[in-house]
This record gives structure tokens, C-alpha cells and sequence, in this order.
């Protein structure tokens, strides 16, 4: 995932799924967008032209321009983008993320125990697993802050991002800066291998109730996942807008998805048909990536900051498909499965 919000809770109870196979890229018509008539394209517009200028090639910039100059929304999507339906064998997978707001301060304590580290500047951070870190702290004066919750700690990681109200009320905002290197793996994934829970039940819920309900158990669960997560403080960002994203622009809640990098340019726009109790048909634009995040048909959406946004995101865990919206010329001349547009 990394290069933006590391990630989803719901991205942390992703099963092993179909193997991916080439991807295959087919042509659709806008009529064959479910709901694609009744979204609000300008609010789609606006979120594009945020990250579009960052988009490092020439066709893209022509248009990001263009965009700039306010044209009527659905009409530009309309005439400058192919509808492009890309498939691995894999099927449609939504999950939600979100930025969470935790409990913390910026010295240690008996209640604050458990820190939050910036970047190493000398590439040392390779060298440990997470087990490693919290238990041996060989980084040991690059804290940032401390959090009361060892599995606050560990979902924050999983997201990438977070706000951390201090005790006198006041808010700092962390970001994503680095990782140990080390595989992801799925905490949620092995408590279903373990027959702990089954597929259905298992949840983000239900992971932070069963750690806090068995601590010896539960750290252990937690150091299976070997990826760590570094932070840097990013509090200039407004706390009106949302956090940094992979394209280090702030993120709009309900209008941003995390995206494969491999297979969708960050800065596309992304029609997605979300299925499951809350049917979603909505333009969305690819600015984020995710370490569980892989695949034609694999995205996590952002629904934004706090304790109902997080409940929300935790709940998504449904099917559909998406479809990337491709300039008109490159749409047309895709043949090379392997070339990221």
C-alpha cells in the first residue's frame, strides 16, 4: 500500500482469494454504468482536479488542464474518457477505511505506553520485525507520541493515518512515512484459519474485542503481521479537509478510493457499483494505495475521520465492480496487459 493512508481495517481481514491472472481491459459504454445518470459529476470533478495536475504524463496534464477551466462536469467526463472494465480472475472486493481519532499524548506514561515512531534517516528500520521493535525499541527517542491502546496502535498502522487528541484537548495529525519493509499479514485472516471465527464474523470489531480479551494471545496475533508502519507529524494539514493520501494531497471522504498502483494510475477517476446493504453508484477518484490493496478488482473506500466513520468502514466488505475511466486514445490502443496507464 504504502504510500498514503498504509491502510483500511477492513484491509487487515482480507482472505486469500482467487489467483490474479492477466488483466484483460474491455470497452463499456456510460449506459452501461449502473446509476451513472444520477451522480453529482461536479462534485467527481472537483475532487479530480485536486490531484490530477500530479499525474506524471503528458496526455493527462492536457486534460487535468482542461478540467481546471470549469467545464460541465458529466459532459467532460463523457467526452474525454472511455469507460474501461479491467478484470484479473479475481472478483470485486470494497472495503471501507477511514481516519481514526485516538487517545494519546506526547510523553510517556503509565497510561501511555505504547509509541508512535517517525522514519528512521538511516534506513535501520529494515532490519526489524514488529515483534522486534516494540519489544527490543531500538528506536527509542524517535517517538512522535504515545498511545494508551497497543491495538489503537496497531489499527492506526493498518490505516496509515490518524488525529491524536492530546489530554489538554488539542489534536495533532499523523501520516504515513515508511515501513519495515516486512509482508503484511492478515491478523483477520489467521483467526479464521485457526477456526477462532468464521469468514462472516470476523470483523474489525471483533479483532480489537478478542486482542483486549486475551492480551497474551492477542500480542501475539498482532506480532504475526511482521509490517510496521512509520509516521511524520503532518499537522499543517486543516482539520477541515482530510488526511494525506498516497498522492500527498488530502483525501475527500466518500469521493477517494484506494487503488492497485499497479494496474490504475493514481488521480483516475473510478466508477465503482458497490453491492451489499449499502449499495454505492459513485464516481470516485483513485488517490490512495493499500498494503492489502491488490488487484483489478480490489478497492477501499474512504469514509472519513473518527468513530462513525470507522464503524461504517468497518461494515464494508461487499462486491460489485468498478470501472476505470481512461483517456480516449489510450483506451482505444490497450493491448499490453502489463503497461500501468
Amino acid at each position: 500500500m504504502i504510500g498514503g493512508l498504509a491502510r483500511a481495517v477492513a484491509a487487515s481481514l482480507t482472505l486469500v482469494g482467487a489467483a490474479m491472472a492477466e488483466p484483460t481491459f474491455t470497452i463499456l459504454d456510460y449506459a452501461d454504468l449502473d446509476g451513472w445518470d444520477a451522480d453529482d459529476h461536479v462534485a467527481a470533478l472537483d475532487v479530480f482536479v485536486q490531484t490530477c495536475g500530479d499525474i506524471p504524463r503528458t496526455d493527462w496534464a492536457q486534460l487535468c488542464a482542461f478540467a481546471k477551466d470549469g467545464p460541465a462536469a458529466r459532459d467532460f467526463f463523457e467526452t474525454f474518457f472511455k469507460p474501461v472494465l479491467i478484470e484479473d480472475g479475481s472478483p470485486m472486493l470494497f472495503t471501507g477505511y477511514f481516519e481514526p481519532e485516538l487517545s494519546g499524548s506526547l510523553v510517556p506514561s503509565g497510561r501511555y505506553r505504547h509509541p508512535i515512531y517517525a522514519l528512521p534517516s538511516d534506513g535501520s528500520e529494515t532490519r526489524f520485525s514488529r515483534r522486534e521493535i516494540e519489544e527490543d525499541q531500538p528506536f527509542a527517542g524517535l517517538e512522535i507520541a504515545w498511545l494508551s491502546d497497543p491495538v489503537d496502535l496497531f489499527f492506526l498502522q493498518v490505516q496509515g493515518s490518524g488525529r491524536i487528541r492530546l489530554p489538554d484537548g488539542q489534536t495533532i495529525r499523523v501520516g504515513y512515512a515508511g515501513k519495515n519493509g516486512r509482508d503484511y499479514t492478515s491478523v483477520g485472516r489467521t483467526l479464521v484459519e485457526r477456526g477462532v471465527f468464521t469468514l462472516d464474523q470476523v470483523s474489525a470489531s471483533t479483532i480489537r474485542d478478542w486482542v483486549r480479551s486475551n492480551p497474551d494471545a492477542g500480542q501475539e496475533l498482532l506480532w504475526q503481521n511482521e509490517s510496521y508502519v512509520f509516521f511524520r507529524e503532518v499537522s499543517e494539514v486543516p482539520s477541515d479537509l482530510g488526511p494525506l493520501g498516497a498522492m500527498n494531497r488530502s483525501i475527500t471522504t466518500l469521493r477517494t478510493i484506494a487503488v492497485d498502483p499497479e494496474i490504475t494510475i493514481l488521480g483516475a477517476p473510478v466508477w465503482i457499483e458497490k453491492d451489499g446493504l449499502d449499495p454505492m453508484r459513485r464516481l470516485m477518484i483513485a488517490q490512495d494505495t493499500g498494503s492489502a490493496i491488490k488487484g483489478a478488482q480490489r478497492a477501499d473506500i474512504f469514509y472519513g475521520t473518527g468513530r462513525a466513520a470507522g464503524q461504517a468502514a468497518g461494515a464494508i466488505k461487499d462486491g460489485g465492480r468498478m470501472v476505470v475511466l481512461m483517456p480516449i486514445d489510450y483506451a482505444l490502443s490497450k493491448t499490453e496487459p502489463d503497461v500501468v496507464f
